[in-house]
Order: structure tokens, then C-alpha cells, then sequence
């Protein structure tokens, strides 16, 4: 070896030793601000336990969650978040800013529950007030949560220096109401570069997934009363209307594709057998994992309503409720979260949480999961959910990801009694604390490395392709802030 030869050798593995030196140096802080930001989310741990289950107890509707979403607000507030409410005209909905800078990471919040699922923290069957509203979707874990991540991250980013936004957007009535639509359609999202969400479940999952988009409409059949029994020739049936649009549309299930879904609940059929029925409702969901199939589905069920009207000799009136686009994954931040969860690991049970969840499972006897499966972490691989969410319609506009975390004992379906007691317990808990944990490492992580941000932005114009120009499944209708009254 020649003395050049070996001085270039000496240069070369000073300069790797040196790399190597910075990347694990770099490696090391990286971590450091990661367990900063975790202990930022348990120093806010029982407050946002508080916060919970007051919205689990408040289990307000959609477009009616006042106090809940008011709530939320407070707690941003109090940590000097700029809190901006009534937006897109929707009095529910606000977003909460905090920092300066880019990126801007946007944290989506939800607080609406279901009607008619009232239900107590216990095992069985146990309702606490008649005909109310139930969380069983989890939402008020999801906007607990995020809240909970959106405070620790303004935290870490005063304590650190680091440049960039927090945005927390209250967003209400995902349960058939669109909500996110109408803040989308609204430019709520225009300068955010990347929106986190999380959902509760009984398992944990960071995989890529999609969803089906969703189109919904109410059908109101107008006919002529009169006496059912002595003059029946001068009344037309409402009633009639309904229920042969439903005939038709039953038969039309045989000629759709195979992954669509339609179902449908009559509203209204009228006042009493001896009056003939001058007024009729259905309301339709028109579900496809094409928004193409979705829109073509939805004016084959329009015109079979036309049709019934027709030949009833009545009237219908066609009211567009909410349309969801179906979720766009991003793989290239579903690979950052997944990782991210199985550093965290999964839930694990206190033994009196053991005994709630085995008394609770025999009243699921078909659980499609096991009970222990709470600790583990689901397989990475892509997941067609047959659900839909008005999450979809942000994931087609700015690089969107999300997870579910078990908050729920395994094997529980969500919009059931089980999800809503154990939303109300410690298991309920365990497992929100864990998305919170995740969100805001999640967080952190792209906040270090814009890279990952850019990576995702190109991915999402690949997946949008050239043409691509959104454009809302519901028009330009209003928000229906009267559709769960």
C-alpha cells in the first residue's frame, strides 16, 4: 500500500467513524425527544381521563354535542391554544392552533354519540336512561385523545425550539353527518401537511386501510289522507310510495356489484291504520368503495323513488343527507405509525379488568377475536373495511393517517352496548392513553424529518392522479344540524 493510498484509507474511515459518531449522536436525541413528548402525555394523564368520561356521561349527538365540544375547547384554551369557533357555519365545529411555522400536523377530534345506546360501565345489559345516546363508537376517547396529544405536543414545542403547528380540529357528527366534509369543502385543511386521527376498537392496528364512500338520502312521500275504511278511493298512501320503493330497490340488489351496500329504515309510515297515510319517510345509505359506484348506485335508488311516486299517484321530495369519500391510505406514514405502535407494545389488563372482560365476552358469543389479543399488535397488510367515514374525504386532500387502539374488549362490534360500557371503564382508558402516546410520537417523528412529509405529499399526487379535482359527494347543501333531532 502506498503512503497516498493509506492517507485517502485514514481520510475515508475518519470520515465514516465520524458519520457514524453523528447519526448515533443524532439517533440518541431523536429518542430523547420522543420520551419528552411521552411524558408531556402522562402529566396530562388524568385530565384527560376527566375529560372522557365527561363527554362519555354528556354522550351528545351529532351537530348537538354543545358541552362536549365546549369542553375540549376549555382544555386547549387553558394551554394557550387560539381557538376559533362555528367554523364552516357548523356552531359545534372549531379548530385550535398552536405554534408557528411549518410543517402543520393536523390531530382530528370526534365527541359524537349514537342515539338509543344508553348503557352503563358494567358487564350486562344495563340501561341508565331510556332512550338516550349512547358512545358507542368511542368518540369521546377520540377526542379525548387527541386533545390530550395536541396539548403535549405545544408543550415539547416550546421546550424544544422547534418550528411548526399543531392544529386540533373539533369536528362533529361523523356518525351520518359528514362533518369533515363540510370543513374540507371549506378549506379548513388547505395549509396542513399532514392529518393524524386514531379510531377506538378491540385490537391494536396501524395497518394500511380503506374504507367504502357513503351517500345518504332521506325520501319523503307526500300523498292525500282520508278515512282508511269509508272513503279509501280519495286518499294515495304516502305509505304505498315507501314501501314500493323499497320492493323495487330490493330487487335491484341482484344486478349491483357484490361490495356495495344498501340498507335503509323507514322514518315515518304514517299516524293510524284508519287514516290513510298522507306523509312517509325512508332514509337510504349507499355505500361502495368506489365514490363512482357510489354516485351512479345512489340515482338508481333516486329513480326507483321517482318510480314508486309515480305509481302511487304521490309525490317525493329527495333530501341528500351526507356523502363520504372512501379513505385514501398513505402508505408511507401507515409504515411510521405501525412502527411507532410496536415500540409502544399493546394493553395489558389489571385482574379486575380480566374479570370485567370475561363477563362481558359471554354476551358475544360469535367474538371474532381472542381475549388476550389486546396486547398484541396486529400484522402490517393492507384492510378493506366495509365501514365509511367522512375521514375519507381529508385523506384525498393532504397525506392523511390513522390506527385503532383495543379501548374496547376484544371481539366487541362497534354502535353496540359493549363498546359503550367499556368506553366507561379503565380498559376504555388504557387504551386511549396508548393512541394519545402514539399521536403525539407520531408527531414528533415527522416534526424531526420533513423528509417523511415530503415522501407522503408525493405519494398522495400519485394516488390522486392528474385529473383529480375534489368535489363533495353532497354538493353544496348546508349541514343538516337538525338531523339527529
Amino acid at each position: 500500500m502506498t503512503n497516498l493510498t493509506h492517507g485517502w484509507l485514514i481520510v475515508v474511515l475518519s470520515l465514516v467513524s465520524s458519520w457514524t459518531v453523528a447519526q448515533s449522536g443524532s439517533q440518541a436525541h431523536s429518542s430523547a425527544q420522543t420520551q419528552r413528548v411521552i411524558e408531556l402525555v402522562e402529566s396530562q394523564r388524568e385530565r384527560s381521563v376527566a375529560i372522557a368520561d365527561e363527554l362519555w356521561q354528556l354522550a351528545e349527538m351529532g351537530y348537538l354535542e354543545t358541552h362536549s365540544s365546549q369542553s375540549l375547547q376549555d382544555y386547549l384554551g387553558e394551554h394557550e391554544f387560539d381557538v376559533v369557533q362555528n367554523v364552516a357555519d357548523i356552531p359545534t365545529a372549531f379548530v385550535a392552533t398552536y405554534g408557528s411555522g411549518g410543517p402543520t400536523i393536523a390531530i382530528l377530534a370526534e365527541f359524537d354519540a349514537l342515539p338509543g345506546l344508553n348503557q352503563g360501565a358494567v358487564a350486562t345489559r344495563q340501561i341508565t336512561k331510556q332512550d338516550a345516546a349512547g358512545h358507542a363508537c368511542g368518540h369521546h376517547l377520540f377526542g379525548a385523545a387527541s386533545t390530550t396529544a395536541a396539548v403535549a405536543l405545544a408543550k415539547w414545542l416550546d421546550e424544544t425550539g422547534t418550528p411548526g403547528t399543531i392544529k386540533l380540529v373539533g369536528t362533529p357528527a361523523e356518525e351520518g353527518g359528514s362533518g369533515k366534509v363540510y370543513l374540507a369543502r371549506a378549506g379548513v385543511f388547505d395549509d396542513v401537511d399532514v392529518v393524524l386521527h386514531w379510531h377506538p376498537g378491540d385490537s391494536n392496528s396501524a395497518s394500511p386501510s380503506s374504507s367504502t364512500a357513503n351517500k345518504s338520502g332521506r325520501f319523503t312521500f307526500h300523498g292525500q289522507a282520508a278515512h282508511a275504511a269509508s272513503a279509501p278511493d280519495r286518499g294515495r298512501s304516502a305509505l304505498d310510495g315507501v314501501e314500493a320503493m323499497n320492493y323495487m330497490v330490493n330487487l335491484m340488489r341482484e344486478h349491483v356489484p357484490q361490495t356495495s351496500r344498501i340498507h335503509y329504515v323507514i322514518t315515518d309510515g304514517g299516524d293510524a291504520p284508519n287514516i290513510v297515510p298522507e306523509r312517509a319517510q325512508v332514509y337510504y345509505y349507499v355505500r361502495h368503495p368506489e365514490k363512482e359506484q357510489v354516485v351512479k348506485l345512489f340515482e338508481r335508488v333516486s329513480n326507483a323513488a321517482k318510480a314508486a311516486a309515480l305509481g302511487t299517484d304521490t309525490q317525493v321530495d329527495i333530501e341528500v343527507m351526507h356523502g363520504n369519500y372512501a379513505v385514501l391510505p398513505n402508505y408511507t406514514l401507515s409504515r411510521l405509525v405501525y412502527d411507532n405502535l410496536l415500540k409502544l407494545g399493546g394493553v395489558n389488563y389489571s385482574p379486575q379488568e380480566q374479570k370485567f372482560a370475561e363477563e362481558i365476552r359471554q354476551s358475544m358469543p360469535d367474538a371474532r377475536k381472542a381475549l388476550g389479543s389486546q396486547t398484541q399488535i396486529q400484522p402490517y397488510k393492507f384492510r378493506q373495511g366495509m365501514g365509511s367515514t367522512d375521514v375519507g374525504d381529508v385523506s384525498w386532500l393532504v397525506p392523511t393517517v390513522g390506527f385503532r387502539t383495543a379501548t374496547w374488549v376484544p371481539g366487541t362490534p362497534a354502535h353496540s352496548w359493549q363498546a359503550v360500557a367499556a368506553g366507561g371503564t379503565s380498559i376504555g382508558h388504557k387504551g386511549m392513553h396508548l393512541a394519545t402516546k402514539l399521536l403525539a410520537k407520531t408527531a414528533v417523528d415527522l416534526l424531526q424529518n420533513p423528509a417523511t412529509i415530503d415522501a407522503a405529499a408525493e405519494e398522495l399526487k400519485r394516488a390522486q392522479g392528474k385529473n383529480f379535482a375534489y368535489s363533495a359527494l353532497l354538493g353544496d347543501r348546508q349541514p343538516p344540524l337538525d338531523y339527529r333531532r
